[in-house]
């Protein structure tokens, strides 16, 4: 595809910008879909998937972050699994949570703190890392791993190009740009 890119960044500037962000993402998800949270915390990692989850229909009160029961299943439009490794400390805790099991192409799985255990990621996941600007305003880069994220990548590219905020242009607050094996 001659329009294909892999990375994707910009800036939501408000905890409303950052819902908003997540309903856009979880009305373009599809069944398999992987997302790889990635950020310290207070990033907005568990506040991007209640708006992932208010995407899919599901019921936004119920949203928590897993942080102690490690996981939690939504049901909206899709069944989203919403894992959350902060606490794992080693490969065989996540073993034992049956971590590689969650990927099916039967669910969308978030997975908060994803980047402490990377070898358990199915190899095709779109990894969201979230990095704190100010206490308001977060950077998102996201950047796909493999045909289907970066399928995921285009759609929520099309879907928050298209979002109206207050009506400022979406083109003026993102950018984009082709990882450098690829230009």
């Amino acid at each position: 595809m001659a329009n294909s890119f892999d990375l994707y960044d910009f800036v939501l500037a408000s905890p409303r910008e950052t819902d908003l962000f997540g309903h856009t993402i979880g009305k373009v998800l599809r069944r398999g879909d992987v997302l790889a949270l990635v950020g310290e915390l207070g990033a907005g990692k568990t506040a991007l998937v209640r708006g992932v989850v208010t995407g899919l229909g599901g019921p936004v009160a119920s949203v928590t972050s897993p942080t102690f029961t490690l996981a939690h299943e939504y049901q909206g439009r899709l069944p989203l699994i919403h894992l959350d490794l902060y606490r794992l400390k080693r490969v065989d805790e996540a073993e034992s949570i049956g971590l590689s099991e969650c990927f099916t192409e039967e669910v969308v799985a978030a997975i908060e703190w994803a980047d402490r255990f990377p070898d358990f990621l199915p190899a095709d996941h779109l990894e969201v890392r979230l990095i704190h600007r100010t206490r308001t305003t977060r950077m998102v880069q996201l950047n796909a791993q493999g045909a289907q994220s970066r399928s995921l990548l285009m759609r929520i590219h099309r879907a928050w190009h298209a979002t109206d905020l207050s009506g400022r242009s979406p083109r003026s607050r993102t950018k984009h740009r082709r990882k450098a094996s690829q230009r």
